[in-house]
């Protein structure tokens, strides 16, 4: 079993807590920017176990009443198809999708703002689907000289030129599919036109990471700098803080370099800044709800290492650069560990190397680590849910669970209907001959009903899968990471 390090019951009532005095102290109303994910934020359960993928959004429920979303997106991620990695969707669906998934749970979405706008058709087509829907959309545009052009921005013609977006709850959150959506700059935008309405409103940022009260080089900050590689963001000591306070506190790069920036359209707007330090800004109390350290920083090593792994198959698979890759090695280094400190990794590699063939190895939650070999009719990832569901479900390894002439059908059908040169089943071809079976085998029906179990499972390949393979992987809930070598391949070098 994974061994719990964070008290979530503990971080929904202190975080809620401290967001509302944070809105006594402005008044009227505080603009939240949210960084990275509300909703289903799986690196923070990742690295923080016994945080809840969706612990973020359940803290803001119990503020329902006085809350409100506003979602960003921008323009330039319409027309160019971003895609949330993770989900596989673009910015634009996944919009569509937070919308729904925040008024399910009872919040009230206000608005989505697109930014940087501009009359294209794929933008317009995106407003007027919104509109149709029922939400409102307000455009902000691209400002000169943001955001160094202090006065020109903080004036009619920079923030001015914006659509004022209509609020009516004294707490709006800004949130966004992911980075770049322009969250901060529309909080400012908005401040500048409820200041001009005579509406005392503030603003403060809810990042969980990196977590401002833990050390620079702790595995759970350090997790994130591997998270953030190929945005280029660093964690650092924030020296604004220590120069006010004399207090140690960590923030990153991208917040620091703008905080003079912030200071100075705080004060262009309101007179003076009302925050002495980017630490100020933050409203984060993660850290206080960690109840086991030794826990928490061994997640965040495992973590780092599945980002190294992703880092080398974006190389192969995507013709990246190797930059991020090595710069995930440099935070190992500073962590101490290396891809061999992930059971699964050496498990598979020298079963591997003893078969000369692909080999998978899959650590269950009593820590048992089971693996796959490459057979006749399997293929390492499908032979290893096979042994991992026989291991959970206390079946006996010689027992068959899907007979050869089960499996023959299927193989013609691959072969020689569809075209197919590998005649070994995929993962989704193994569980529907598993289910099949399971209609008159007990044991195969008692495999099946192990399946929930695989969720949080680690599994490392020898080699990259299938895009089917991955997605059932990622169904089952399986944190998959392969050595950078496509089958028949040689990896590359690193």
């Amino acid at each position: 079993m994974r061994k719990l390090g964070f008290d979530n019951e503990k971080y929904l009532a202190m975080q809620s807590d401290h967001i509302r005095k944070r809105i006594s102290q402005f008044g009227d109303k505080l603009y939240l920017e949210f960084g990275g994910k509300l909703f289903d934020d799986y690196h923070a359960s990742r690295v923080l176990p016994g945080f809840e993928p969706d612990s973020k959004l359940r803290m803001l429920m119990q503020l329902a009443d006085q809350a409100e979303i506003i979602m960003a997106i921008n323009a330039a991620d319409i027309t160019k198809n971003k895609v949330r990695y993770d989900l596989g969707i673009t910015y634009d669906v996944d919009v569509l999708r937070l919308i729904r998934v925040f008024t399910d749970r009872g919040l009230h979405v206000g608005s989505v703002v697109i930014t940087h706008y501009s009359d294209v058709p794929a933008i317009v087509q995106f407003k007027n689907k919104l509109e149709n829907m029922g939400v409102k959309v307000y455009r902000h545009y691209t400002i000169d000289g943001y955001p160094s052009n202090v006065p020109h921005i903080v004036s009619e013609d920079g923030f001015g030129k914006n659509d004022y977006i209509e609020t009516t709850r004294p707490l709006v959150i800004v949130t966004a599919p992911g980075p770049g959506s322009g969250k901060m700059a529309t909080c400012l935008s908005q401040l500048y036109h409820e200041n001009k309405r005579g509406i005392k409103a503030g603003y403060a940022k809810f990042e969980t990471f990196p977590i401002w009260n833990l050390p620079l080089k702790h595995p759970v900050n350090l997790a994130y700098e591997a998270a953030t590689a190929d945005l280029n963001d660093v964690n650092m000591i924030d020296p604004f803080h220590l120069e006010a306070y004399g207090e140690t506190t960590v923030n990153y790069n991208r917040d620091v370099e703008i905080f003079p920036v912030l200071s100075a359209m705080f004060e262009e707007i309101y007179g003076e800044c009302p925050y002495k330090s980017p630490t100020d800004m933050g409203v984060n109390m993660v850290g206080h709800c960690i109840f086991d350290d030794e826990a928490c920083r061994e997640a965040s090593n495992q973590e780092i290492i599945r980002r190294y792994y992703q880092a080398l198959e974006k190389v192969v698979d995507e013709g990246q650069t190797q930059d991020e890759a090595y710069k995930i090695q440099i935070i190992m280094k500073q962590a101490k560990i290396s891809p061999q400190d992930r059971p699964v990794v050496p498990a598979a590699q020298e079963l591997a190397k003893e078969l000369g063939a692909p080999a998978a190895a899959m650590e269950l939650p009593n820590g048992k680590i089971v693996v796959g070999k490459t057979k006749e009719l399997l293929g390492a990832s499908a032979a290893l849910l096979l042994n991992a569901v026989k291991e959970l479900g206390g079946i006996d390894h010689e027992i068959k669970l899907i007979s050869p002439e089960s499996i023959a059908p299927i193989q013609e059908l691959k072969v020689k209907y569809l075209g197919s040169t590998n005649p070994r089943l995929h993962t989704d071809e193994i569980l529907i001959a598993l289910s099949t079976c399971a209609a008159t085998d007990e044991n195969a029906q008692k495999a099946l009903e192990q399946l929930p179990k695989l969720r949080g499972c680690q599994v490392h390949t020898t080699v990259l899968l299938s895009d089917v393979d991955k997605k059932i992987f990622k169904k089952l809930g399986l944190e998959l990471t392969s050595d950078p070598v496509q089958q028949d391949k040689k990896a590359i070098k690193f």
